[in-house]
């Protein structure tokens, strides 16, 4: 049985994944892509989540996860960057957060640490962090999908094709 760490540290790695699988797909016009004026395109929730990643899990023990010189606001403007800098910024935050989470035992998993003066576990933080990642990557995976079209390459199982997946998943584990 995994240990709750490592279960952690697979989902933030699968979130990861379903994010930078629709980023391949996408051309420059579609990073900077948004429906309307109040909607966020793809570069601009990519600077959002690197520049999260980056405050929460610099220090991540020892100081409070919003840092004194991250720029949220400046973070939802559209700063033009082409797609290896906004690829760039999404592995540094994902860097990040991987560096801090490693050293992390289970006795730490009731460590206090705060974000923006609140406390938190350990544990809390990482569940916040989990589901706050999740939530932008939903839409970056929504936008991709509604950029392109009939040519996206589905992040999961098909549409209409469960049963044939069900069967070969079923095959699979009983050769195991």
């Amino acid at each position: 049985m995994k240990d709750i760490l490592t279960l952690t540290t697979d989902r933030f790695t699968q979130i990861r994944s379903l994010g930078e699988k629709t980023l391949e797909q996408l051309s420059e016009a579609d990073l900077h892509w948004s429906p309307d004026e109040e909607s966020n395109s793809i570069a601009v929730i990519v600077q959002h989540l690197a520049g999260n990643m980056i405050s929460r899990f610099t220090d991540f023990l020892t100081t409070d996860g919003e840092k004194e010189n991250r720029n949220r606001d400046g973070e939802f403007v559209e700063h033009g960057m082409g797609s290896q800098e906004l690829r760039e910024r999404w592995d540094a935050g994902w860097e990040c957060l991987f560096a801090a989470m490693r050293p992390l035992t289970e006795a730490d998993l009731n460590r206090e640490v705060f974000i923006r003066g609140e406390s938190h576990t350990v544990m809390e933080a990482l569940l916040r962090q989990l589901s706050h990642f999740a939530y932008h990557v939903g839409q970056i995976v929504y936008i991709g999908k509604m950029r392109q079209g009939s040519a996206w390459k589905t992040l999961s199982i098909a549409r209409g094709a469960s049963q044939q997946f069900n069967t070969a998943l079923s095959q699979s584990q009983n050769k195991k």
